[in-house]
């Protein structure tokens, strides 16, 4: 059984719940995505598994998820980079904020998310479990073709990618 951490607005530890059940009541938790750079400034873009429970095939970020209980921010990006991804990396935390996000299938994801950036200039190994496939765009060219294809990308990447954009510009 997988639990989040559930946090106040101020990022701090208020308990911990079931992932599913933390989705369906709405509540506030601590979660984390991690943005892969390579030199030519592309970003690494995953596209999700087809079988995942909410937004199967969809695009977003290189790796997202949540922190387990004693993990930091950074080590969590790191675990999850790995698992998903294949590889390693060094991770800085950009910035943080707080989003809610409500799915077709009546889950929420309402959390406290924390992005960070790393430098990758190889390819990965994907693992099917997780990944679908993968690409490499320049913000802009992510900006561009999620103007005009706004459903292919995750809800929570929308929201994300428009403040890293922000961020690095």
């Amino acid at each position: 059984m997988e639990q989040v951490i559930l946090v106040n607005e101020n990022d701090e530890k208020v308990g911990l719940m079931e992932k599913i059940e933390a989705h369906e009541k709405a509540l506030l938790h601590r979660a984390f995505s991690v943005f892969v750079v390579n030199d030519k400034q592309q970003i690494m873009l995953q596209q999700r598994a087809l079988h995942k429970y909410h937004s199967p095939g969809l695009w977003t970020n290189t790796c997202c998820s949540h922190q387990r209980d004693g993990e930091t921010n950074i080590e969590a990006g790191k675990r999850r980079l790995q698992e998903e991804m294949g590889f390693s990396t060094e991770l800085k935390e950009l910035f943080n904020f707080i989003y809610i996000a409500p799915f077709d299938n009546g889950l929420t994801e309402h959390e406290l998310d924390h992005v960070m950036i790393g430098y990758y200039n190889d390819e990965p190994v994907i693992n099917p479990d997780e990944v679908a496939a993968y690409k490499w765009m320049t913000a802009q060219e992510i900006k561009t073709h999620m103007d005009e294809n706004p459903h292919e990308y995750t809800a929570w990447f929308k929201i994300i990618f428009d403040k890293y954009y922000k961020f690095i510009s």
